[in-house]
C-alpha cells in the first residue's frame, strides 16, 4: 500500500476566466464523498447489489454519488452531468462543460478490503478533460489539476516519470486481468504491478508512481476522464488502445481500451499492448 501524507485543504483564490472555483469545489466534493466511502469501508455492514455480471454496486457508491451531484451541480447548475451511478440524460450532450464522475471507482477492491479505490471527478469542456480530481480516501492521496494549474499530488507538483526503456517500465495492471492470466505474456518484458481501480492507476501514472498502464478491455468515460486530465497535465500521453485521441461527453460512453504513459513509452506500447507479439511469450 502506498502511504502518503493526508491531503491538505489547499484552496486557490478564484479569478475570472480560469477554473480555480471549479477546482476548489471539486476538491471539497471529493473529500466529502471520500469521507462517506471511508466510513462505510471501516464500519462494514453496507448493502451490496448487482448491476450485472461482475458489476457490483454498494450503498457507499450511491451515497457518495448523491453528495457529489449536490455539491457540483448545486454550484454549477448550467454544467452537464454524467455519472456511473446516475441515470444518463441526453441534456448533457448540449452542454459545453460537463462533470464526469465515478463516486467509487474500484468497487471490488472496496468490497474486498483492498485500499486501492477512489473518487474520480473530471470537468470536460468541448469534449476535452480540463480538470481532474482523483482522491483515495484511505491513503489520503489527492491527485488534482486543471488547465493552467498543472498536476499535483496533495501539496506537491506531480510529473510523469522519465523511463525510456520498456523492459524497465513499471506498468500498473488490472488485478482482475492479471488473475485471469492476461498479463502473463508480458512477464519478463515489463515490470507488471497489479493495482486496483482504473482511475487510481491513471492518477498514479500522472503522479510518477508508475510508468504506464493499459488495458484492452473497453472502459466507460467515467472510469478514465479524471485520469486523462491528470496524465496530460503531468506531461503524459493517453489514447485508446489503438492510439486514437480521446474525446468525452459522447452519446455512447464506451471507449476501446486505453494506453496511458509518460509519453516516452507511448510508441513502444502501441506496438505491443493491442496485440502482444507471439514471441513475447
Amino acid at each position: 500500500m502506498i502511504k502518503s501524507k493526508p491531503a491538505r485543504n489547499i484552496d486557490l483564490p478564484a479569478q475570472p476566466g480560469d477554473l480555480r472555483r471549479e477546482l476548489n469545489i471539486a476538491k471539497k466534493a471529493a473529500r466529502t464523498a471520500g469521507a462517506i466511502l471511508r466510513g462505510h469501508w471501516r464500519r462494514g455492514g453496507y448493502t451490496i447489489a448487482s448491476k450485472g455480471r461482475n458489476n457490483p454496486v454498494t450503498q457507499a457508491d450511491l451515497e457518495a454519488d448523491r453528495a457529489l451531484r449536490q455539491m457540483l451541480t448545486g454550484a454549477f447548475p448550467d454544467y452537464g452531468w454524467l455519472s456511473e451511478e446516475t441515470a444518463d440524460s441526453a441534456e448533457r450532450l448540449g452542454c459545453r462543460r460537463v462533470w464526469i464522475v465515478d463516486p467509487l471507482d474500484g468497487t471490488r477492491e472496496f468490497i474486498n478490503g483492498v485500499p486501492e479505490f477512489c473518487v474520480a471527478i473530471a470537468l470536460v469542456e468541448d469534449g476535452q478533460p480540463v480538470l481532474g480530481v482523483t482522491y483515495n480516501p484511505i491513503t489520503r492521496e489527492m491527485f488534482w489539476g486543471a488547465r493552467g494549474a498543472g498536476c499535483h499530488l496533495n501539496a506537491a507538483r506531480a510529473r510523469v516519470t522519465r523511463t525510456r526503456l520498456l523492459h524497465r517500465a513499471r506498468v500498473l495492471a488490472s488485478r482482475s486481468e492479471t488473475a485471469r492470466g492476461e498479463w502473463q505474456v508480458f512477464h519478463g518484458h515489463l515490470i507488471v504491478s497489479p493495482t486496483g481501480s482504473v482511475a487510481y492507476k491513471l492518477a498514479l501514472v500522472a503522479g510518477g508512481k508508475g510508468d504506464a498502464t493499459f488495458t484492452r478491455s473497453p472502459k466507460n468515460e467515467w472510469d478514465i476522464a479524471s485520469g486523462a486530465a491528470l496524465v496530460r497535465l503531468a506531461g503524459g500521453t493517453i489514447t485508446d488502445i489503438h492510439g486514437r485521441d480521446l474525446r468525452f461527453n459522447n452519446r455512447r460512453v464506451k471507449i476501446a481500451g486505453l494506453i496511458a504513459d509518460n509519453t516516452l513509452l507511448h510508441r513502444q506500447l502501441l506496438k505491443v499492448a493491442p496485440h502482444p507479439p507471439v514471441g513475447l511469450a
